[in-house]
C-alpha cells in the first residue's frame, strides 16, 4: 500500500463508491414489499422483473463490496484531511457501519431465501432454486431472516443519507475538501 499524502481518493475508489451507491439505492428502490409473503402465495419471483433485477443488484453490491475491501488493502493512501478527534471518529464508525451493512445485506438476503426455501432469481434467467445449506442449518432457524434484511436495507439507506449529508456539512459550512476527495475531475478545494 502506497503510504504518500494525497488530497483525493484514487479513480477506483471513486469508481467503487459511486457504482456502490447507485446500485444500493436502486436496489433498495427495487426491493418488493412482503417479498415472502407473496411467494408463500405462489408468486413465481422470475416473473416479477423488479425481484430478478433487486436480487440481481443485491449479488452486484456483494460483489462490487469484495472487490472495493480488495482494492483498499491495494490502493494509494486515502485522504487526510485534518478535523476534530470527534469528527474524525464519527466518520470511522459511520465507514464500519455501512462496510458491514453493504456485506450484511446480500448475506442476509442469500439467508432469507434459503431458509424460507425461496428461489434466487438473477437477470439473464439464472435460477436457483434451492439453498440446502442454509435451509438445513442451525443458522437459518435463529431470526425471520427477511425481517432482518428489510431492517437492514432501511439502514443502510438511512446511514447513507446522514453520510451524504455530513459529506455536504464539511463542503458548505466548514469547506475543508471533504467531498471533493471523492468527486471525479477537478478539484473543489
Amino acid at each position: 500500500m502506497n503510504t504518500q499524502a494525497t488530497s483525493h481518493y484514487d479513480v477506483p475508489s471513486q469508481v467503487f463508491h459511486w457504482l456502490t451507491a447507485i446500485v444500493v439505492t436502486i436496489a433498495f428502490v427495487l426491493g418488493p414489499e412482503d417479498f415472502g409473503h407473496l411467494m408463500h402465495k405462489g408468486m413465481d419471483p422470475a416473473k416479477q422483473s423488479d425481484i430478478v433485477w433487486h436480487e440481481s443488484l443485491g449479488l452486484l453490491v456483494l460483489v462490487l463490496t469484495l472487490l472495493r475491501l480488495l482494492w483498499v488493502a491495494m490502493r494509494p493512501a486515502a485522504p487526510q484531511i485534518p478535523m476534530s478527534s470527534n469528527m474524525l471518529r464519527m466518520a470511522l464508525l459511520m465507514r464500519v457501519a455501512l462496510w458491514t451493512l453493504l456485506l450484511a445485506l446480500p448475506i442476509t438476503a442469500l439467508l432469507a431465501l434459503g431458509s424460507e426455501g425461496h428461489a434466487l432469481t438473477l437477470l439473464g434467467g439464472v435460477r436457483v432454486n434451492q439453498f440446502p445449506m442454509i435451509a438445513n442449518s442451525v443458522l437459518a432457524k435463529w431470526l425471520d431472516w427477511g425481517d432482518v434484511h428489510k431492517f437492514l436495507g432501511d439502514a443502510i439507506m438511512l446511514l447513507a443519507g446522514l453520510h451524504a449529508a455530513a459529506a455536504l456539512y464539511h463542503h458548505l459550512v466548514l469547506k475543508d475538501g471533504v467531498l471533493s476527495t471523492m468527486l471525479p475531475g477537478k478539484r473543489f478545494r
